[in-house]
């Protein structure tokens, strides 16, 4: 008689908890396993990082013809445990690391590794592509295919902390900040975001600090507010605009959600945290769009309502947008008025443009669902013969 014990505690491609747990029944029944006894279905607690969902767990009892040999290859051939497969990998000039992992089905999605100093953050895709769409974004003219799953966003976590040439030890911080910033939208993709980010805080995991791990959203305010009942990792809102009216354009989600719904959200995720916890604001400028003086005002206006600050973003330039990357002049000139205005302000650092690592140049390959890709070359057609 053999005893197996199997358990699971997130969800996947063939369903939830309990689909998992009878796939894996019905792959041994499959091979020949024959199922004597099934127990009671049990709840646990996760151990030891509680945070992380319950297991259910079940015991099969049973007997196999073969040898414990044949069984374990049976076993080793039928659940597996792996990371995402690395399509294509560059380096640039600045040190700045992309990979392409292929997720299956002609989906693959992009990770950038930025070193700097002691510092390594990992730039963490969520999705195949993304529902959001804003009209600066790449990984946005590529629609959407699907939502990653737990294992495919930690995953690149394990991926990027292995990559330094000898197998990572528990101690080691080879990754010391995450961000979740790639491709797609995190929020969308809720629970497997939560969960990860979960393993990335657990120390006997990854064991960052909940200030290392952030999470960027264009601004889901049911989302973020469910976000705040069960995490409090550092939260980056992707503004880009100081009004509803242009943000509607940039980012369209605004016209759901629009400005002051997804401060009063902010200021309510902030207030839940259990420190002085300070907001990052994100503003991608864009020439002769959202780079004025006027408009840096009227940013500053608006956001004398929460504790952040900002980081100016000159936008990266890609070839399926019109839009350009302001002068240096017109981007010190914003960023001087928002100083003056007493607000901490940065200007980030272009970072692996030359291998289009950079933000908002991330696009993978995408089974696009949206036909969003189709309609955008469509149009551009058109455009040409009128």
């Amino acid at each position: 008689m053999i005893h197996l014990n199997i358990g699971s505690n997130l969800n996947s491609n063939f369903g939830n908890k309990f689909d998992n747990i009878s796939i894996a029944i019905k792959l041994l029944i499959d091979n020949k396993f024959d199922v004597k006894k099934i127990s009671n279905f049990y709840d646990t607690p996760s151990y030891p990082n509680k945070n992380l969902p319950n297991f259910l767990n079940v015991g099969i009892f049973g007997t196999f013809n073969k040898s414990a040999k044949e069984l374990r290859n049976i076993m080793q051939d039928n659940f597996i445990i792996e990371a995402p497969k690395i399509s294509y990998e560059e380096l640039s000039e600045d040190g700045t690391k992309k990979w392409i992992l292929d997720v299956g089905n002609q989906d693959s999605v992009e990770m950038v590794l930025i070193p700097e100093g002691n510092r390594a953050t990992l730039c963490v895709s969520s999705q195949v592509g993304c529902a959001i769409n804003c009209s600066f974004c790449a990984t946005g003219k590529q629609g959407f295919s699907r939502n990653l799953e737990v294992s495919e966003i930690i995953g690149q976590v394990w991926l990027a902390a292995n990559s330094y040439g000898i197998p990572r030890t528990a101690n080691d911080k080879n990754i010391t900040n995450v961000v979740m910033m790639g491709m797609g939208e995190p929020l969308h993709n809720f629970d497997p975001v939560v969960s990860a980010m979960n393993i990335m805080l657990d120390e006997n995991a990854y064991g960052l600090s909940k200030r290392k791990v952030t999470l960027s959203t264009s601004g889901l305010v049911p989302e973020i507010n469910k976000l705040g009942k069960v995490s409090d990792v550092s939260l980056t809102i992707s503004l880009h605009a100081p009004n509803d009216e242009l943000r509607n354009t940039l980012v369209p989600v605004n016209k759901k959600y629009p400005i002051q719904l997804l401060l009063d959200a902010v200021k309510n995720y902030v207030e839940g945290c259990d420190d002085r916890r300070i907001t990052t604001i994100e503003y991608i400028l864009i020439d002769k769009v959202n780079d004025t003086l006027e408009l840096a005002k009227e940013l500053a206006d608006l956001l004398s309502q929460i504790k952040c600050k900002i980081n100016l973003i000159p936008f990266n330039e890609f070839n399926e947008s019109d839009y350009l990357q302001p002068s240096g002049n017109r981007i010190r000139k914003f960023k001087d008025y928002l100083v003056k205005r007493g607000y901490v302000t940065t200007i980030r650092s272009t970072r692996g443009d030359d291998i289009m690592a950079a933000c908002g140049q991330l696009v993978g390959q995408v089974n696009d669902k949206t036909r969003r890709k189709e309609r955008i070359q469509r149009a551009k057609i058109e455009a040409q013969s009128i």
